[in-house]
């Protein structure tokens, strides 16, 4: 049977998680079966900089991170849901993927 997996990005944990919700209602409304939202490892993107802009003086520095947050939803396909799932309001800086899987 195929299913559609929903791959959910973002660095904001706030906007998956509402985007997970989203789909979680649909999914009761329309009584397709759903296994997720799986949380996957958190990315961490970190960058180290010196505090000085000449290198003079004390070495002291400042450290950046970026967490990049993921989710996995496994869907099963009906039409009517995917079209719902479509038209979920996507906030910006959310990166979502859709692709039909068989399984």
């Amino acid at each position: 049977m195929p299913k559609a997996r929903i791959k959910i990005a973002s660095t904001d944990i706030t906007k998956v998680n509402d985007v997970c919700s989203y789909i979680k209602d649909i999914s009761e409304k329309t009584g397709v079966d759903m296994r997720g939202p799986i949380p996957l490892p958190t990315k961490k993107l970190k960058v180290t900089t010196r505090k000085s802009p000449c290198g003079e003086g004390k070495a002291s520095w400042e450290r950046y991170e970026m967490r990049i947050h993921k989710r996995l939803i496994d869907l099963g396909v009906d039409e009517r849901a995917l079209r719902l799932v479509m038209r979920v309001p996507i906030p910006e800086g959310l990166n979502i993927e859709i692709e039909m899987i068989e399984t």
